[in-house]
């Protein structure tokens, strides 16, 4: 197995050269990007799921297939950070304008994806909906879905926060249907206290100023100020806040306890919900230096794990945050993972 670790930081020239070389690999195909979406039966009555695909119209009509499906985290849907366009660009377009179909898929309870009964009734009504396993069942619907539309039969999957979880369950259970994982922000074992065991309802709220103070914890004080570009938070918190039919009522966003109801009985009480050991894809490891949320001892914890992984890397960047996909040096994340998406096995003659 070889094994590849590497430190980015938010000043490293190198990156910045890789640029103009990945923007011509896809010549005309990056200025022509179909988009569609579908909602897709789940494996429960009356539950759909929302998936959305983005691909070039160059690589439609026959060829090799590479194929990637995203999930989101613990609280926001898929497509306002995978698909926002923010100074032109989403990461779903950059994948895509490099010859990927690319597919992402809201969990129930999520974006546009149906909310169960459940959370139409006050949260004390109920106990937590969309824990981790309901969301490897959604998420291996997908993926079944996506095979099925694109022909293949391996596809790579990419998870951010607890959709590491999701994703690093799904690869360990279907080696044969998984040909990359990639990791951003990795959940895994948490050292620090867990918080007062409050009552758990079946979905909690978020007000707008609440996340973005959430988004810069951890920030030096003298970076905050520019980290995320003019506009951009307004852009994601405006069309997340959105895909909540109940939003208005109040200007909260409603987002399941399933999640951390397992934050409880798994991730606080050193208990993995999987085992990296069973995901036998080439894996990426991927997260910023500045997060809080997962922070980097569990990436470093959980990248030795990985001793199936044919080949596998980490890479932490700097001057970055949980959040780095929506912040100013967000295309070195992008950089990073397209290299991992798009190369072959590394070689120990560098060809």
């Amino acid at each position: 197995m070889r094994t590849i670790l590497r430190l980015t930081s938010a000043i490293a020239l190198v990156l910045s050269t890789l640029a103009p070389a990945m923007a011509n690999d896809s010549g005309d195909c990056k200025a022509a990007l179909e988009t569609s979406e579908a909602m897709i039966p789940s494996d429960t009555a009356g539950i759909s799921l929302y998936v959305r695909n983005k691909r070039s119209s160059c690589v439609t009509a026959g060829g090799p297939k590479k194929v990637l499906l995203y999930v989101h985290g613990a609280t926001y849907p898929s497509e306002t950070a995978f698909d926002l366009e923010l100074d032109g660009l989403s990461w779903m377009a950059f994948i895509a304008s490099h010859g990927w179909d690319v597919w992402l898929v809201d969990l129930r309870g999520y974006g546009r994806s149906t909310r169960p009964p459940e959370m139409d009734s006050p949260a004390a009504d109920h106990a937590p909906i969309v824990t981790t396993s309901v969301a490897v069942r959604d998420v291996s619907t997908a993926a079944d879905y996506v095979m099925a539309k694109t022909g293949v039969s391996k596809i790579a999957i990419l998870g951010w926060s607890w959709g590491t979880a999701t994703m690093g369950a799904y690869a360990a259970a279907n080696p044969d249907k998984v040909s990359k994982v990639v990791l951003y922000a990795p959940v895994w074992l948490r050292t620090t206290p867990p918080p007062p065991a409050t009552p758990l309802g079946t979905y909690r709220t978020v007000a707008k100023d609440a996340a973005k103070k959430r988004w810069l914890n951890g920030v030096p004080e003298a970076k905050a100020a520019d980290l995320i570009p003019p506009g951009w938070f307004e852009a994601w918190s405006d069309a997340t806040w959105t895909t909540d039919p109940k939003s208005g009522e109040a200007g909260l966003l409603r987002a399941p306890n399933g999640v951390i109801q397992d934050l409880r009985e798994y991730w606080y009480a050193d208990k993995p919900f999987y085992d990296p050991a069973k995901i036998t894809a080439p894996t990426l490891v991927i997260l910023a230096e500045w997060d809080q949320d997962t922070p980097p001892y569990m990436a470093q914890t959980l990248f030795p794990k990985l001793t199936a992984a044919p080949w596998k890397r980490m890479v932490m960047i700097g001057e970055g945050t949980h959040t780095i996909i929506m912040e100013r040096n967000r295309m070195q994340l992008f950089r990073e993972v397209q290299m991992f998406l798009d190369e072959d096995a590394p070689g120990l003659t560098g060809k």
